[in-house]
């Protein structure tokens, strides 16, 4: 899989694409291997790399949201749970079940937490991840010791998806590429060309990499944008009224041994109104998230420091060991593209919804914005059904609900990192064995090897150090400092690779070094 060679292909292309989709995201991702699977001709192009933005920067759960339940949007929580359960079963080698732990300190909490999580469970139904059951404060310890002692008085447990976000992403890149689509990173749309009905027919594109410029003819376009479909949708209709208000959700990684267990924490009403999460992930602990509204967006959202504060204070709680600003590994923020309210004057992300919204242009552009990770296919396919309808293609079965995604494998071994590779595993492994030097350690604190920096570049399409370091292996994501640690070897790796000068390998790690103390608290 290389992207000058997808590339050339796109450029020699003169028939028009079935769909020209906008946005390499979960959304994005996930309509072209709907689209792909169904035997359209598909075409996606992404201005940054793979899953850059939101869907890197998740709490990392495949869940149906039990906020959501409380505030009694029943509906889009039966809709979360059904796609948990297929997301489960599609890519087990990714989305594992996680026990959640909810600790009891009032006598009242047990009772009405079980009865409220079996109602979730029984939505869930045959796709169902496990039954959740009221925990003695022994069997509470047992499952998270350290949770907070003093004055618990048992807990409930239930069952919720986990996974790795941007790991994922690539798996759905991958397998619509395994399906015929072509994704290419880097490549950023221009502007929309329109015929004489003021249609859209084509779109030009700019190689942000390498240069270069390239019209493409579609048939139809689906703009998967995130927090930037306004800017999409203005380029189609520059007096569009903006459809999207981001929201700013800050995690902080901090060393498994908070938790001290396998379980998860889940705290059910913080301060701000919001849950709380403390979720084991590659050996760490992920804490979060926040909820502020902004009016900006970003490629690289910086953590408020209020944000921070308030995690730090929330988590300490409810922590028998209460994390402090230096036990942070890494901290980064993600922008949600919530559904803008009605009302302009609206502040409050809880006014904003969670559904995700699907418009149409007079041009004929499908714009999808908002829901979540564990809806993306459920999206797509919805998004694939409309714009087919709209452009004229011709119709046919969505197969995604029971599609198993690239490197599909039902049980892997998740004490190495091998694990989010699924079936590609196997020949990582016959790399190392070809060379024994593939096999060498990146860091001498993680299981990352020179062979999966390979791998990134022929099969994943990692361009720089930072797709590579921040979304094939997640160092940047999982301890910052050892990421610093490694830029050079992993630029030096990916130069010789890919024919790279010194100067390229320099400015590289440069680049990385600057991007990744924006992950570190001083």
């Amino acid at each position: 899989m290389k992207r000058e060679g997808l590339i050339k292909q796109m450029a020699e292309e003169k028939r028009p694409w079935d769909l020209l989709i906008i946005g390499g995201g979960a959304t994005g991702l996930g309509v072209a291997v709907d689209a792909s699977s169904r035997g359209y001709r598909v075409l996606l192009v992404e201005q940054h790399d793979f899953a850059k933005a939101t869907s890197s920067r998740s709490t990392k759960l495949v869940h149906g949201g039990v906020r959501y339940l409380q505030q009694g949007d029943v509906s889009m929580v039966v809709e979360a749970l059904h796609e948990r359960g297929r997301l489960w079963r599609n890519a087990p080698h990714l989305v594992k079940d996680m026990r959640f732990i909810i600790g009891n300190y009032r006598w009242w909490e047990r009772p009405f937490y079980t009865i409220g999580l079996c109602c979730y469970d029984l939505l869930a139904g045959r796709l169902g991840l496990g039954r959740s059951l009221p925990l003695s404060k022994k069997q509470t310890l047992k499952e998270l010791p350290g949770l907070l002692h003093d004055h618990l008085r048992g807990g409930v447990v239930y069952h919720d998806g986990q996974f790795d976000d941007s790991r994922m992403a690539i798996t759905l890149m991958q397998s619509a590429h395994d399906h015929g689509a072509i994704c290419i990173n880097y490549m950023k749309v221009t502007s929309l060309i329109k015929n004489d009905s003021g249609k859209i027919c084509g779109a030009a594109l700019e190689d942000t990499l390498e240069g270069g410029t390239y019209e493409v003819n579609v048939k139809g376009v689906v703009n998967a944008t995130g927090v930037y479909v306004d800017d999409i949708m203005q380029m189609d209709k520059p007096e569009s009224r903006k459809k999207v208000r981001p929201s700013q959700g800050v995690h902080i990684v901090v060393d498994a041994a908070f938790l001290g267990g396998n379980s998860a924490l889940m705290i059910p009403k913080t301060r701000d109104g919001r849950v709380l999460f403390g979720v084991p992930w590659h050996g760490k602990a992920v804490l979060g998230t926040t909820d502020t509204p902004l009016n900006e967006n970003s490629l690289e959202p910086k953590p408020l420091d209020e944000e921070i504060d308030f995690i730090l204070d929330q988590a300490g709680q409810y922590l028998t060991r209460k994390p402090k600003r230096s036990d942070v590994l890494s901290v980064f923020a993600g922008l949600r593209p919530l559904a803008a309210p009605t009302h302009s004057d609206s502040k409050k992300t809880k006014e904003i919804s969670r559904n995700h919204k699907i418009y149409v242009s007079d041009s004929g552009m499908l714009t999808i914005t908002g829901g979540k990770w564990t809806t993306y296919r459920q999206m797509a396919e919805e998004a694939v059904n409309k714009v087919a309808a709209l452009i004229g293609l011709e119709p046919r079965v969505c197969v995604t609900r029971k599609m198993q995604l690239h490197g599909y494998r039902e049980e892997v071994d998740r004490s190495v990192w091998d694990y989010v590779y699924g079936s590609d595993a196997d020949q990582i492994a016959a790399l190392i064995e070809n060379d024994a030097s593939l096999g060498e350690l990146l860091h001498i604190g993680y299981t990352f090897r020179v062979a999966h920096v390979i791998w990134a570049v022929r099969e994943e399409m990692a361009q720089t150090v930072e797709d590579v370091l921040a979304r094939r292996v997640r160092a940047l994501f999982m301890d910052a400092r050892a990421a610093m640690e490694m830029a050079p070897r992993v630029a030096a790796i990916m130069a010789r690779e890919m024919g790279k000068d010194k100067n390229w390998e320099t400015e590289q790690v440069k680049n990385f070094i600057s991007l990744a103390k924006n992950y570190i608290l001083a």
